[in-house]
C-alpha cells in the first residue's frame, strides 16, 4: 500500500486515558452497512460480535468472517474494514487498548517472554476466537464486556488481570500465533532493548542523554529513537519519564522527603518540569498525590 494512503488511514481517536488506555465502545448497524471503515491504530483491538454477522478484512489478504458469539483479535497497525452480512444488521462491542499497559516496570521475565514478543507480534492472540476453540479467551472477553457496562471499584486491575489470564490461557494451551511481519530471525532485538532498559533503570537519578542510549547498541539517535518506539510503545524520553515518576511515586510515601529533593533524586534537573511530568502522568500534582495517599 502507498504510505501516503496508509498515514491517512491511522485513526486519530484516544482510546481510554493516558493513566488507563483502554476504550470499549458499543455499535448497531443495519443490514448490509459498512460497519467499519479501513483504518488503522497502534492499539490493540478486540471485536466481539454480539448479534449478526460481520467480515472483516485484514491488512490486504485476510478475510475472517466473524458471528454472533465469536471474537476478533486485530494487533495494532492492522488495517481493518467490516460489513455486516445477511439480513438482520449486527451489533458488536469494540475495546482498544494500548498493550503497553501490561507492561512491567522492571524488566522481568514477564516482560521478556510475554510482552515483548506480544509487541513484535511473534506470540500473539489467534485471529478468531470461538467457544470451541478457545472457551476460556471468550469467557475472559465477556467478562471484560460485562465489567465495562458499570465498572465497579477496582474495574482497572479487574481488566488488567483479565488480559493477563488470557495471555496465560493462550500460551498455556498453544495457541499463541506468530504474526510478526518477518521470517527473518532477529534475536539480538530483545537483547538490545535490555541492555537499555537495565541501563536506564541503573541511571535514572541523572541526566541520561538519547546519544549514551543509542551507543549501547550501537545505532544513530534517529535509528535509535524508532527501534526503541517499536519494541516499546514509547519513545525514549517518555519511557525515561514514566519510570522516574514511578520512582517518585515510591517516595512521596515517605514523608520525611521534600517534594524539591524527590524531583532531583528521580534525574529532574528542575521542580517545575518535575511537576508538569507528573501531573500528565498521574493526573495529579506530587504534592496532591502525597496528600491523598
Amino acid at each position: 500500500m502507498d504510505q501516503t494512503l496508509h498515514r491517512s488511514l491511522k485513526e486519530s481517536k484516544a482510546h481510554g486515558s493516558e493513566r488507563f488506555p483502554f476504550g470499549i465502545y458499543w455499535y448497531q448497524f443495519a443490514p448490509g452497512a459498512h460497519v467499519v471503515d479501513s483504518h488503522w491504530h497502534t492499539e490493540s483491538e478486540i471485536f466481539y460480535c454480539i448479534e449478526g454477522e460481520v467480515l472483516f478484512q485484514i491488512n490486504d489478504t485476510e478475510y475472517v468472517p466473524v458471528r454472533a458469539g465469536e471474537a476478533l483479535f486485530i494487533d495494532g497497525s492492522d488495517i481493518h474494514t467490516g460489513h455486516a452480512r445477511g439480513d438482520q444488521g449486527c451489533s458488536f462491542c469494540a475495546m482498544v487498548f494500548d498493550f503497553g499497559m501490561l507492561a512491567s516496570a522492571q524488566y522481568d521475565a514477564l516482560q521478556e517472554g510475554m510482552i515483548v514478543p506480544f509487541q513484535e507480534r511473534k506470540a500473539t492472540f489467534p485471529r478468531l476466537i470461538t467457544s470451541e476453540t478457545d472457551g476460556a479467551l471468550l469467557q475472559h472477553i465477556k467478562d471484560m464486556i460485562a465489567l465495562s457496562k458499570q465498572p465497579p471499584p477496582g474495574y482497572e486491575a479487574a481488566i488488567k488481570g483479565h488480559l493477563y489470564l488470557m495471555l496465560h490461557h493462550a500460551a498455556a494451551s498453544g495457541r499463541l500465533v506468530n504474526r510478526s511481519r518477518s521470517d527473518a530471525a532477529d534475536t539480538s532485538r530483545t537483547e538490545r532493548l535490555k541492555k537499555v532498559i537495565v541501563y536506564i533503570q541503573n541511571n535514572y537519578h541523572r541526566p541520561i542523554r538519547i546519544s549514551e542510549l543509542a551507543d549501547l547498541i550501537p545505532m544513530s539517535e534517529g535509528q535509535f529513537c524508532r527501534f526503541f518506539k517499536s519494541m516499546t510503545g514509547q519513545t525514549p524520553v517518555d519511557y525515561m519519564n514514566s519510570y522516574r515518576v514511578r520512582q517518585a511515586a515510591e517516595l512521596l510515601r515517605q514523608p520525611e522527603h521534600k517534594i524539591s529533593d524527590i524531583a532531583l533524586d528521580v534525574g529532574f534537573g528542575h521542580i517545575s518540569y518535575f511537576v508538569r511530568v507528573f501531573r500528565k502522568i498521574m493526573n495529579c500534582t506530587p504534592s496532591e498525590y502525597r496528600k491523598n495517599l
